[in-house]
């Protein structure tokens, strides 16, 4: 079954993740160890090979060989992390996509049962029905796709013997003579159904039964797409192709990561160490990255991090009939609820819970920002005549800001403030009146300008 650990990394902690190392169910030690072992077997029969079993000559020539091998090995020459790195991203996001293709019933059966009246046996039959097709369909695909759900309906009489088919409609499948798949068929069925049932006046009008149409269809293309994704794999040329660098690579390091004999003096090789240690973690990356990828290329297998697809097949059924029939028009009655007196009101937290009261509500990271007073003037196009006018402040703040901005036009108008600036002005002696009249505007504006600058920078 899927193996999962989301409650152990709810919370961020020390040593979080380590815990995790120690579960064998589900991890790289149970998928890794058998080739791990086959390694360090070959590279102790080569490393016992040339200490005690080679002559003098025989050792320098296996040394020479070894110093080649190393070279190769420490450099890029064999793009292993390339390859395996794009790989392993290609076959996640197939996983991901055929996760997110598994056909659930759950917006069908809503449609279904909001759309199909009657509470009636007929009713009750048609709903059932229509669900059942539904489920049918998807334990096609799945048998046709899974070797967990293969081995539960190994044919379709077991199919029959569990419900999802009638011996009538397993004689009308085996009629229909197709060299194809045939899991569209049960689909077939649910549309005609609800045609029929359009015309019994069971679906009131064509929208509902468009709306049944439309989910329907959804659900078949998942059904469809599931398909798609085993008959159309990774091409096997490039599987191919990582496979082969990263075991040729380790080929060459069970020679070239050989420790040789130190008297000798070659480069890197002042210790022997008997035990690769480094290198024995570099197998344990690249080849369990290499298996996370034969992992997760096809997840309807019996690995223990595979789909659950038989507990998703008796999930959809269960509550397919349930929502369809149990549910059918069983409303709790309607009452006023709880705070209906209330027009303001707050919900309770528990103890554990309540610092959580205290926090402010988030309201956008620029609520609170602040802004200098040049960031308040409202600029007025050049060719629109008017003075220059300031947005007021929300809050205790911005009243008493804008109180100092009226009272400081005051003062400045009233030629009280000296001291801020110089409001002398020499106009060019060839100006008319009007441009005069415009130079005393623009000083006006000038020392209101420079006593907000003050204000802001006391505040």
């Amino acid at each position: 079954m899927t193996v999962s650990y989301t409650l152990e990394v709810a919370n961020a902690r020390f040593g979080g993740f380590s815990k995790l190392l120690f579960r064998w169910k589900g991890s790289i030690y149970r998928l890794l160890y058998k080739e791990l072992l086959v390694f360090c077997g070959v590279y102790l029969f080569v490393s016992l090979f040339y200490r005690f079993m080679l002559s003098p000559r025989q050792q320098d020539l296996f040394e020479r060989v070894a110093l080649y091998c190393d070279q190769f090995t420490n450099t890029s020459f064999i793009p292993v992390l390339f390859v395996l790195g794009f790989y392993v991203t290609m076959a996640f996001n197939r996983w991901w996509g055929q996760y997110t293709s598994f056909p659930l019933p759950d917006n069908l059966m809503m449609v279904v049962s909001g759309n199909v009246h009657g509470t009636d046996e007929r009713g009750r039959l048609l709903r059932r029905t229509l669900m059942r097709y539904a489920n049918l369909s998807s334990v096609l695909i799945l048998r046709s796709i899974s070797t967990r759900v293969l081995k539960r309906f190994p044919t379709l009489e077991h199919i029959v013997e569990a419900g999802f088919m009638t011996t009538h409609e397993l004689k009308l499948f085996e009629l229909l003579h197709s060299d194809f798949n045939k899991y569209w068929m049960p689909l077939t069925w649910f549309s005609n159904l609800a045609s029929r049932a359009r015309e019994e006046g069971r679906v009131r009008d064509d929208i509902a039964l468009r709306l049944l149409m439309d989910e329907l269809n959804k659900y078949r293309a998942k059904c469809s797409l599931l398909f798609h994704y085993d008959w159309i794999s990774i091409p096997l040329v490039y599987t191919q192709v990582v496979t082969v660098a990263v075991y040729s690579f380790f080929a060459f390091c069970v020679i070239g990561r050989q420790f040789l004999n130190p008297e000798k003096g070659y480069k890197g090789h002042n210790l022997d160490m008997y035990v690769p240690v480094f290198t024995l973690l570099q197998f344990f990356f690249y080849a369990g990255w290499l298996k996370v990828g034969e992992l997760i290329i096809n997840p309807f297998g019996e690995d223990d991090d595979d789909f659950e697809t038989n507990q998703l097949i008796d999930r959809n059924i269960e509550v397919s009939m349930l929502a369809v029939d149990d549910m059918y028009q069983n409303l709790a009655p309607i009452v006023k609820d709880k705070h209906w007196t209330q027009r303001h009101f707050s919900i309770p937290y528990t103890l554990s819970t309540a610092a959580e009261s205290l926090r402010p509500a988030f309201k956008g990271s620029t609520f609170d920002m602040r802004m200098s007073a040049e960031d308040l003037e409202i600029h007025q196009p050049a060719d629109i005549p008017g003075k220059k006018q300031y947005l007021p402040l929300k809050g205790s703040l911005g009243d008493g800001l804008n109180g100092l901005l009226q009272r400081g036009k005051g003062i400045l108008r009233g030629g009280s403030l000296p001291s801020l600036m110089d409001v002398s002005s020499h106009p060019n002696e060839e100006d008319d009146a009007d441009a005069e009249d415009d130079t005393d505007a623009n000083n006006c504006d000038e020392q209101e300008k420079a006593f907000i600058q003050v204000v802001v920078e006391h505040i």
